[in-house]
This record gives structure tokens, C-alpha cells and sequence, in this order.
């Protein structure tokens, strides 16, 4: 690991302690990945402006709102890098309400998908953007009708935002669902798979890259084939590295968080730290190389990535919970 990543792997370390800190009742998922936000921009965290974005959402929206919900802090910390925050909450709320018209359904993946609406498009975008994840979205639902949901509202933004058409982007997403479901046990993971490989333009063989490199970290004992962290396994497949520095890259990252402050065994899982490592390693990738496959796009799919799972492994974690109290009472 050169001397330039593993700065950046201990800037990261160091803003996730930084914002849970001063922010002592969230969720410390949530800390890391504002933490990870922050590193993704080479910078410190500054929680002055994390808060003061907080305090500008609560002024601009009501005591329910899903602006208030577990997306609070995400979008408020990337609210507190925008050069304008007042302009682009104003244009995400705009974003939010036309995608509640298409008949999308308030939630926090719907919050974070207008941001990225927002962020990434013109204003005179929008309603043909919000119209296009629309159409997305009904097709995946017309596909896989139980595998289909909420947390399908991030990326269906994101394909909405691309220059993929529709129709061949759904029959591509549906060849490589055929093609990798018999490999792995999730379906919603894997559709969530085939979303980032559409994104990503992949090439035809995408499905043995994908194989090819989840067999190079299994070798090595790393399982980024599970449910949370398959598709930061179809990010790294997208990325021009031969597998084995891959492998070594991801596990290097993971041995050094697992050093740091917060990071330890009783203050992560192993999964969360898998996909956060494997953040990092492909915002390195991004940085290092600005064409081809590796695109703005996909580096705004890495952070959904974690958006998306970090909600997962909380509802999974809240669920587990909730089964353990009413066990004990019982």
C-alpha cells in the first residue's frame, strides 16, 4: 500500500470518529459513511457544516419528512459539500415531489435518489430524468416482481440519469440476472448486481469478471458475494486492475481499518467494513484513471452502493433486534 492511499485510508478513519462524535445519537453506520463522503473529496469533515446543512433541512421541511428520516445526516453531509446548499436542497425537494408524482413512494432511498437527480442533471432535466427512473423501476417491477422495491429507487435514479436506453438496458439487466442468479443466493442482491454492471457499460463478459473475481477474494478468504457487498463486487469488476491486486488492495484496506479507532470487531461488522473497504479502494480506482468504463457515474454508484447497503445492514441489524427483545420476553 503506497504511503498516498494509506493517508487517505486513515483520513477516512479519522473522519468517521470525527462526525460521531459530534454526533453521539446517530447510528455509527451512519458516521462512517458521512465519514467516507467526506473522504471520497480528500477532506477533512467539517461538522459545523454537516449541522448547519441538518439545521437548513429541518427548516425546509416538516416533522415527518423523510428528509428527517435515517437519510438525514447522508444528505445533509453532502449537502455540506455543494457549493450552494440552499439551492441544491431547494432543487432535490422540487426533484423529490415530482418523483411523487410518478407515483414513487416516500422513503429514504426516494430522498437520496433525488438528490442525485438533483445533482446531476439540469433543471430542465428533471421531469424527463424523473420519467425515465419511472420506467426503470416498472420494468424491473414487471421482471421481478417481489425482488422489486424501495430500495430498487437509488439506482432506477441513476438509469434515469444515463444515456442507457430503457428497453436494451433492461433486457441486458435481465441476460446477466439469468446468468449470475444460479451463482449467488440472494435474487435482490443480484438484481441489484446486474444494475451497476448496466451502469457501468459493461462489457459482454462482465458475468466472468464478476465470477472470476469473486473466486480471486474467496481464495484469499474474503466473501464479497454476500448480500450486502455483492454489487461493490460489480463495481471492482468494472475497475482496470488484474484480480490478484485487487484482492490484495481490498484485504490491505481491511486489515488497516480494523487498526483503527472504531473500527475494531465490536464496533463494526465484517461486512460493512468489507464494503467500506471496498469504497475506498474503488474511489482510488476513479481518481486514478478519468475514462473508459471508470466514469463520474460510476464513481456517484460507489456511494450509492453504500447508501443502499448501509440502510440494508441497518434494517437487518434493527430487525435481529427487535427478534432478540422479544425473545427474551419470551
Amino acid at each position: 500500500m503506497n504511503e498516498q492511499y494509506a493517508a487517505r485510508v486513515e483520513l477516512f478513519a479519522e473522519n468517521a470518529q470525527r462526525i460521531k462524535k459530534a454526533f453521539p445519537w446517530q447510528n455509527p453506520m451512519v458516521s462512517r459513511l458521512a465519514g467516507l463522503l467526506y473522504t471520497a473529496e480528500n477532506k477533512s469533515a467539517d461538522e459545523d457544516a454537516i449541522r448547519a446543512s441538518q439545521e437548513l433541512i429541518k427548516e425546509n421541511t416538516g416533522m415527518f419528512s423523510s428528509f428527517r428520516g435515517n437519510s438525514a445526516i447522508s444528505i445533509a453531509t453532502m449537502l455540506s459539500l455543494s457549493a450552494d446548499k440552499e439551492q441544491q436542497l431547494a432543487n432535490t425537494l422540487t426533484v423529490y415531489d415530482l418523483l411523487k408524482d410518478v407515483k414513487f413512494r416516500a422513503s429514504d432511498y426516494l430522498v437520496v435518489a433525488a438528490y442525485q437527480i438533483a445533482a446531476n442533471t439540469t433543471t430542465d432535466q428533471y421531469q424527463r430524468t424523473v420519467e425515465r427512473a419511472k420506467m426503470f423501476y416498472d420494468s424491473m417491477k414487471a421482471k421481478h416482481r417481489f425482488l422489486t422495491g424501495h430500495d430498487d429507487y437509488i439506482f432506477s435514479a441513476m438509469l434515469g440519469l444515463s444515456d442507457i436506453d430503457v428497453d436494451s438496458g433492461i433486457d441486458r439487466m435481465e441476460q446477466l440476472y439469468t446468468a449470475l442468479k444460479p451463482e449467488f443466493m440472494s435474487g435482490n442482491s443480484v438484481q441489484a448486481l446486474t444494475q451497476v454492471l448496466v451502469l457501468g457499460k459493461e462489457a459482454p463478459e462482465a458475468s466472468d469478471r464478476v465470477l472470476a473475481l469473486r473466486d480471486a477474494f474467496r481464495a484469499e478468504g474474503i466473501r464479497l458475494d454476500k448480500e450486502f457487498t455483492l454489487s461493490s463486487l460489480g463495481v471492482l469488476s468494472l475497475l482496470p486492475s488484474n484480480n490478484k491486486d485487487m484482492v490484495t488492495e481490498v484485504s490491505e484496506t481491511f486489515e488497516l481499518l480494523r487498526t483503527k479507532k472504531g473500527f475494531g470487531n465490536w464496533s463494526i461488522v465484517k461486512q460493512e467494513l468489507l464494503l467500506l473497504s471496498a469504497a475506498l479502494v474503488a474511489f482510488k480506482y476513479v481518481e486514478d484513471v478519468q475514462n473508459g468504463i471508470v466514469t463520474s457515474m460510476l464513481s456517484t454508484s460507489i456511494t450509492n452502493i453504500v447508501i443502499a447497503q448501509q440502510a440494508a445492514l441497518a434494517g437487518a441489524a434493527a430487525a435481529a433486534s427487535a427478534a432478540a427483545i422479544a425473545s427474551s420476553s419470551n
